[in-house]
């Protein structure tokens, strides 16, 4: 088995690019469209994270949601908070399952929930 690349729908391309470049800090790899005025399809990249947004109808459904387990929560809420993006203003939450969440809803209502183990063990 490889690596699972997510597709979310996106309805707005500045809004993406704002969101998962310009906010979360992630990088655009490439952009693919058949014709100027056709749907665009884009892959965006955090450290080994890759996402695929697409225009394209039947690619992803809103409201879709990822996992992303991660190190380093705190350095990364950080980063965000200091973007102060005026349409969120995500916290980090101890669940009851022994993780640490940061949880994000894109433009488009895809959640993506970055997630590491929060060290309450119990003896």
């Amino acid at each position: 088995m490889g690596m699972v690349t997510p597709i979310f729908r996106m309805f707005d391309v500045e809004k993406a690019k704002e969101f998962y470049l310009g906010y979360l800090g992630f990088r655009l790899d490439w952009e693919a469209r058949f014709e100027p005025d056709f749907p665009l399809y884009m892959q965006v990249s955090l450290g080994s994270l890759v996402v695929h947004l697409s225009e394209h109808y039947g690619d992803g459904s809103p409201g879709a949601a990822i996992r992303v387990e991660t190190n380093g929560l705190d350095e990364f809420h950080r980063a965000l908070t200091a973007k102060n993006y005026r349409y969120l203003r995500p916290g980090i939450e101890e669940t009851e399952w022994n993780t640490r969440e940061l949880r994000l809803l894109d433009p488009f209502g895809n959640r993506i929930v970055f997630f590491e183990a929060s060290g309450t063990e119990e003896a």
